[in-house]
C-alpha cells in the first residue's frame, strides 16, 4: 500500500501536475507504469488489469506528418492536422504542433469537434485530458526551436490511448527526451517518429529516443528526401522492417508483433 501511495506521488510529479490535480484526470492512464519512473528502464508492452483489449484499431497514413487514427467507436483523429491531409471524410478530433505551417492551421473546419493544439496560445504549457467515446488523448508538452532558440513547452508529444493500445504521436519533436518525458509517456505499443534526418533532429538522435521507447510497431512519418533505408539500417536487427503496399493498417493489442517491427505504409 506504501508503495503504491510513493508511486502515485512520483507519477503525478513527473507529469507536472499535483497529486491533487492528478486525481481529476478524467481516466487514470494505463500507459503510465511503474517502470517509467526508473531511469533507462526497459518498457515492456502489456494490457494492464481491468484495460479493454476488444476492438481494431485503424491507422491510416495520410501525408508528412499526419496519421488517421480511427478507433473501434468511429472516431476519427488527425495527428499534426494543417488542413491539407486527412479530410476527407472530416476528422473529429485534430492535434496540432506549431513548428511550421505543414503542422496546423489557425482555420480549422467549422466541422471538427475538437482542435487540441501542442501548444498553449496564452503561454505556459499546453495541457489536454480528453475522453472521446472511447479514446482517451492526454499530451506530454515538449520545447521547439525557434530562430537557433529553444522555446519552452511550445509542442506537445500526443498520446491515444484506445483498445487496449497505447498510440504515440511524436510530433515536430527538436529535442532529446529526459527521463521525466519517458515517464510522462509511459509505454507506446505504436510510436510515430519524424525520419527527416535535420529538420527535427538527427537520424542518430531519433534511433536513440525509437530504441529507448522500444514500441511493437514503429510508424515513420515527416521523410522528405531522407532515405527510408538511413533510419531503418540504423535501428540494427532487434527491429524488423515491414513494408506495406497499402497506406493504412489494422491493429489489436491480439495483433501487434512478437519482435519490434518498423511499418513502412504506402506513401510514406
Amino acid at each position: 500500500m506504501r508503495m503504491s501511495l510513493i508511486f502515485a506521488a512520483i507519477t503525478a510529479t513527473l507529469l507536472g501536475v499535483s497529486a491533487a490535480r492528478a486525481q481529476d484526470e478524467p481516466v487514470p492512464s494505463h500507459c503510465v507504469a511503474m517502470a517509467n519512473a526508473l531511469p533507462n528502464a526497459t518498457y515492456v508492452n502489456f494490457t494492464p488489469a481491468g484495460g479493454t483489449s476488444e476492438g481494431e484499431v485503424k491507422l491510416t497514413y495520410a501525408g508528412h506528418s499526419t496519421y488517421v487514427i480511427e478507433t473501434p467507436a468511429g472516431v476519427r483523429i488527425a495527428t499534426d492536422y494543417s488542413g491539407v491531409y486527412g479530410t476527407d471524410p472530416l476528422p473529429r478530433v485534430v492535434t496540432m504542433n506549431k513548428a511550421h505551417r505543414t503542422h496546423y492551421t489557425d482555420l480549422p473546419e467549422a466541422g471538427i469537434e475538437y482542435v487540441l493544439r501542442g501548444w498553449n496560445p496564452e503561454g505556459g504549457p499546453a495541457k489536454h485530458r480528453l475522453v472521446v467515446d472511447d479514446v482517451y488523448i492526454r499530451n506530454v508538452p515538449t520545447d521547439i526551436r525557434r530562430f537557433d532558440q529553444m522555446e519552452k513547452d511550445g509542442n506537445s508529444i500526443f498520446i491515444f490511448e484506445v483498445a487496449g493500445l497505447c498510440i504515440g504521436h511524436l510530433g515536430h519533436l527538436h529535442h532529446n527526451l529526459e527521463d521525466a518525458h519517458y515517464a510522462a509517456i509511459g509505454r507506446l505499443d505504436v510510436v510515430m517518429v519524424p525520419v527527416d534526418g535535420g529538420m527535427t533532429q538527427s537520424l542518430a538522435n531519433m534511433q536513440e529516443i525509437t530504441k529507448r521507447l522500444y514500441s511493437s510497431v514503429v510508424l515513420p512519418m515527416h521523410r522528405h528526401s531522407t532515405p527510408i533505408e538511413e533510419f531503418t539500417l540504423r535501428m540494427g536487427e532487434g527491429f524488423a522492417v515491414d513494408f506495406r503496399d497499402s497506406p493504412f493498417l489494422t491493429l489489436s493489442t491480439r495483433s501487434l508483433p512478437q519482435r519490434p517491427t518498423i511499418i513502412i505504409l504506402e506513401g510514406v
